[in-house]
């Protein structure tokens, strides 16, 4: 069998994602973030005051890049941290009102590039290739 590039759900994949990325942070390098903060911005402005631990979780990132990239986040002012009430090894992941005040930009941002992108498609088709990642994710989070 012959591994062909452009057969590659992988590589396809990956080069869409650095795609995504790149044009992602051209519009967020304004407001002072960087794509690598975003997934762990998007997590916490879901539901603030998470823990690394379940950051993790949710990020399936490694624990080290996940580690530096808060480290950097509280340098730059956009989370703080303070100990978990009940766990003493733990500590939860707050945003600063300055991670607060971009989130809305931020969103708009990142839903033009998304509107963008899957112009490409139909809404059918945008509907069957969101609900294929989601699968293919939930798939590879399972194994």
């Amino acid at each position: 069998m012959k591994f062909e590039k452009e057969d590659s759900a992988g590589y396809l994949i990956n080069h869409m994602a650095r795609l995504f990325a790149k044009e992602l942070q051209q519009r967020i390098q304004p407001l002072g973030i960087v794509t690598g903060q975003f997934p762990i911005l998007l997590e916490l402005w879901e539901g603030d005051g998470l823990t690394q631990r379940e950051l993790l979780e949710k990020l399936d990132i490694e624990q080290a890049t996940l580690a530096n990239t808060l480290t950097r986040m509280q340098r730059d002012g956009l989370i703080k941290r303070t100990k978990h009430p009940t766990d003493a090894r733990a500590q939860q992941i707050w945003l600063t009102k300055k991670a607060a005040d971009i989130k809305e930009t931020a969103y708009q941002f990142a839903w033009q590039i998304n509107m963008e992108s899957l112009s490409a498609l139909d809404a059918e088709e945008q509907a069957k290739f969101m609900d294929y990642m989601r699968r293919v994710i939930g798939k590879m989070r399972s194994d």
